[in-house]
């Protein structure tokens, strides 16, 4: 434990302890991104500056859509007041998509069409080409998104400055720094600035850097787990090299089958909370909690 001159960072010691990252992301396919350059607050949905009730009535919104609502802003340029940007983002495994538009009123927002857009329609926003690099600053949230994670912003955007975006917490603050990938969906963690610029450039190119990869959010954890085993056993960094096709449980085991080329596989996936194996997972944690793992049991090629 830390002395009481010395500042808890839940990443470095997460880092010390060589926590595994696969299959840490948070399971989630419907995104909204909102421009608003903050401040943001712990809560940023709550604690932000926010037109009157825009942050209770955007909690539901979330809830109602099971999506991940995050304020973004630019690193270094200044916001339009007038034109504040907004994108949709359906991380979909097979047909990921994104949407965008600006707006006047960030109250505009609660009249896209969530629903229609989850099941293969839109938002009412325009189609957007090209990826977004949302990492996390959230300061206010936990010390580490801002202080591992405002280098990394800045310096993709100095790198990407169409693509990157500073957002809100996206979970993981033990990883710091995070990266969210849409419309994919995928989640890097541990990034420095260096790391970061590969992270891009090799998703710009069509490929996966799995020593960073948490895991792809439209995927449950234990399945993101398998897909990140598998990707390294068969070397296939192509972001669309695998697919998905299905998953079922056996007691606290996932079985997930996989599609790669011309063959499929098995891959048998524990996650165990081990109450012998605690830590305090966040900045702010006032006691130690379970760190859960992912145990690859089996890898098998299928017929």
């Amino acid at each position: 434990m830390p002395t009481p001159t010395e500042r808890y960072r839940c990443a470095v010691a997460s880092l010390e302890r060589t926590e595994p990252v696969a299959g840490s992301a948070t399971h989630v396919r419907t995104w909204l991104l909102l421009e608003h350059s903050g401040p943001w607050g712990s809560d940023a949905l709550l604690d932000a500056r926010l037109p009157d009730g825009l942050g209770p009535r955007l909690k539901q919104v979330a809830k109602d859509h099971r999506a991940k609502v995050l304020l973004a802003r630019r690193a270094r340029a200044a916001r339009d007041p007038e034109r504040l940007n907004v994108f949709a983002a359906y991380a979909d495994p097979a047909r990921p998509r994104v949407e965008h538009g600006t707006v006047g009123d960030l109250r505009e927002v609660l009249d896209l069409d969530l629903a229609g857009f989850r099941s293969g329609g839109t938002t009412g926003l325009q189609p957007h080409d090209g990826a977004l690099f949302g990492v996390c600053t959230n300061g206010r949230h936990d010390a580490c998104c801002a202080e591992f994670g405002r280098p990394v912003a800045m310096a993709l955007y100095e790198s990407h400055p169409e693509q990157t975006w500073e957002v809100s917490h996206v979970g993981g603050d033990r990883f710091a720094a995070n990266m969210v990938v849409l419309p994919e969906g995928l989640y890097y963690g541990r990034l420095d600035p260096v790391a970061a610029r590969g992270v891009a450039d090799a998703h710009l190119a069509g490929r996966l850097d799995l020593d960073h990869l948490r895991g792809r959010s439209s995927y449950p954890m234990a399945a993101q787990a398998a897909e990140i085993r598998l990707r390294r056993d068969l070397d296939a960094l192509g972001v669309a090299d695998l697919e998905l096709l299905g998953t079922r449980r056996d007691g606290d085991v996932l079985v997930s089958r996989w599609r790669a080329a011309e063959a499929s596989y098995a891959v048998a996936v524990r996650t165990v909370t081990d109450r012998a194996a605690t830590a305090r997972l966040t900045c702010k944690a006032h006691r130690d909690n379970p760190v859960p793992r992912h145990e690859v049991l089996e890898v098998s090629e299928i017929g």
